[in-house]
């Protein structure tokens, strides 16, 4: 008589959580072998399970909207320099992907420049290149150097898909969870997943989006004409005025004094491809 194995009726397993199961984890893996783009500047490839033909429109409505809701400053002399130095920013980066055999890279992008009366000490671009500098961060940037060195950056969060891959991490996440709620109804272990996830992967990635952007922003101010020198003493007073900052494990950014040291490492790389690139 062949031999058969039973499961014990206490230990069958459910075919809805393991359907479940496996549908989340061939989801995973079909993500990850066909949501990946290369990025032209970096030469890596990167999370893009999010099409930039969905992602940019979607930007360029919350931007709108942000404006709508906020106070804009134009025709003084600090939005007219936010306005300059975006212009020269955008023109490095087109310089830039032109050298590298990509001149079309930027057709998508709708860059805009706008100085918002807010004190908080912040910029951001979205993608797409919408951009928005707080006037709380001008006594920190104190000069037109300074404000490219925080344009440089943001820009640069842009050009590498950042937006583009932190919504796909935030994909591939949710998916995890589905796949782990199939197999447990525990609220401990889904909360333990919550802040492995963060502590491990969430902030590690943010933070090295934040490094990536230093690095690229320095060239792109660099090809833009201003001194990537003014980078350190930026983040010096960055540190100085906000009373220094958390510590880097807990955070979505590196330290200052890890940014210092890395800008002070980049500023040789930075000013070596500017001259390569006007050349």
């Amino acid at each position: 008589m062949p031999f058969k194995f039973l499961w014990p009726q206490s230990r069958r397993p459910r075919r809805k959580a393991l359907t479940k199961k496996l549908y989340a984890a061939f989801s995973v893996i079909f993500l990850l072998c066909c949501g990946c783009a290369e990025n032209p500047l970096t030469g890596k490839s990167t999370l893009a399970l999010v099409p930039n033909s969905h992602l940019l429109p979607l930007a360029f409505e919350q931007y709108k909207t942000f404006l709508d809701e906020s106070t804009v400053i134009a025709d003084t002399e600090e939005a007219g320099m936010v306005f300059q130095v975006g212009q020269k920013i955008a023109a490095a980066a087109q310089k830039w992907l032109e050298s590298e055999g990509y001149p079309h890279y930027l057709q998508d992008y709708k860059w805009e420049y706008r100085l918002i009366n807010d004190n908080d000490i912040s910029a951001w671009c979205m993608p797409g290149g919408k951009i928005a500098v707080y006037t709380g961060i001008l006594p920190v940037t104190q000069s037109e150097d300074g404000l490219a060195v925080v344009m440089g950056h943001e820009v640069a969060h842009a050009l590498l898909n950042h937006g583009q891959q932190r919504m796909s991490a935030s994909v591939l996440r949710q998916l995890g969870a589905l796949a782990l709620g199939a197999v447990t109804d525990s609220q401990l272990i889904m909360g333990a997943y919550g802040i492995g996830s963060a502590l491990f992967g969430t902030q590690p990635f943010s933070r090295k989006h934040e490094s990536e952007s230093d690095r690229y922003g320095l060239i792109l101010m660099a090809i833009a004409g201003y001194n990537p020198d003014e980078a350190v003493p930026f983040w010096e007073r960055m540190d100085e005025m906000s009373g220094g900052s958390p510590p880097e494990f807990l955070s979505t950014h590196p330290s200052h004094k890890t940014r210092i040291k890395d800008l002070r490492n980049w500023v040789p790389e930075a000013k070596q491809k500017a001259s390569r690139i006007s050349k």
